[in-house]
């Protein structure tokens, strides 16, 4: 529901140094991705035991591991020994299963125990069970990969279901697509030239869609009229559209254990701080944001389908990837046009929300009280 115009109090966005102030930045990784649930990628990326990943989050370079056991664990890409980085590449297989450093050779097993320190055996004092890999929280949710480098981090359920439940008013909605079980048909990853919070803004209104989104505007006629966070019950589409694609048509079926209600309707969802997922009748697309700086974001878009379609002779995701290709990129060419002028001395107290926007307002007031008391 929209507030009447009559109604409607004017609400400001953040002054825009916000969005460049590398202060601002800091705070943000100190206080929101290092103390929130962060999402580093999918667990089916890592299929074998030695199987690795590196990644950014909050100022620290992790390594995650899958070990020997199954299990896949997180860890500060850090050598206990004079704290060179471990591995280096962003994916990758460990040979021999050890990791070791090509410093000092100082080794450790998947499971980040200190197996090996050269001429350090028979040194007093010296205790191998005190050096193994400083560890980092990790949960596997949904299939997606989760590290907190809080010191004492809540249930990844309190922060996700609450985010599920608070969208959608239950979680049986969400839980009903399995994201879980699904498989990746393919992934773009983009570079763009903007703050991860004018992409958040963006994703969460529609105010937009009409004059940036003609061909997703065709398609959901809700989207047109700038309605879309506001609508925790889904968008259906227009008569005779299917699914969002490049005709609007598919041939996939419905996924698994969808109902009646979910057919011809998008559902999407912003898991803060860096996740967005779309649900669609026939495939899911999550979008996952790493933030690189104050007007950089790197965005992973991984479109998931389900694994028995994948398996078809012929498979072809190009239908619904070359329709989010297109939305994505001119997304992110209207966020790239904010970032430009967020510094702008018209900018400095920042802009106005429409009342279809005015949603966006919780976000900010979010960043706010995550940076509270620290004199941004």
């Amino acid at each position: 529901m929209t507030t009447p115009a009559a109604e409607y109090t004017l609400v400001r966005t953040l002054p825009g140094r916000y969005y460049v102030d590398p202060e601002v930045y800091r705070l943000e990784q100190e206080r929101i991705f290092s103390q929130l649930w962060f999402c580093v990628g999918r667990a089916d990326a890592l299929p074998n035991p030695g199987d690795i990943l590196t990644c950014d989050v909050a100022g620290e370079n992790l390594l995650i591991v899958r070990s020997r056991s199954g299990s896949v664990h997180a860890f500060l890409n850090v050598c206990r020994h004079r704290g060179a980085r471990l591995c280096a590449e962003l994916q990758g297989s460990l040979r021999g299963g050890v990791i070791q450093c090509r410093y000092h050779a100082w080794s450790y097993n998947l499971e980040g125990q200190l197996i090996g320190a050269p001429n350090m055996r028979d040194l007093p004092g010296f205790e191998r069970e005190s050096f193994g890999l400083h560890r980092v929280p990790l949960e596997v949710w949904e299939g997606l990969l989760w590290v907190n480098l809080a010191s004492q981090p809540e249930p990844i359920e309190a922060q996700l279901d609450r985010a599920i439940v608070e969208r959608f008013g239950e979680r049986e909605t969400f839980s009903r697509y399995r994201i879980g079980t699904l498989g990746v048909g393919k992934t773009i990853v983009y570079d763009v030239a903007a703050n991860w919070k004018l992409i958040v803004e963006n994703f969460m209104e529609c105010y937009h869609c009409a004059v940036v989104h003609p061909e997703l505007s065709s398609l959901v006629p809700s989207f047109r009229e700038g309605l879309a966070y506001q609508q925790g019950i889904g968008a259906r589409f227009a008569d005779g559209v299917e699914s969002l694609t490049v005709t609007g048509k598919t041939t996939r079926p419905l996924l698994p254990g969808l109902l009646p209600q979910d057919e011809r309707t998008y559902y999407g969802i912003v898991l803060l701080p860096n996740v967005f997922v779309n649900l669609h009748p026939d495939y899911v697309l999550i979008h996952r944001l790493e933030p690189k700086g104050p007007g950089r974001t790197l965005i992973v878009c991984d479109w998931l389908f389900d694994p028995p379609v994948i398996e078809q002779p012929g498979f072809d995701p190009s239908d619904a990837v070359e329709f989010w290709d297109l939305v994505n990129r001119q997304d992110w060419e209207a966020c790239e046009l904010c970032q430009a002028n967020v510094d702008s001395r018209a900018y400095r107290e920042g802009g106005i929300y429409a009342p279809t926007e005015a949603h966006i307002r919780r976000f900010n007031d979010f960043v706010l009280a995550r940076l509270e008391g620290t004199g941004a």
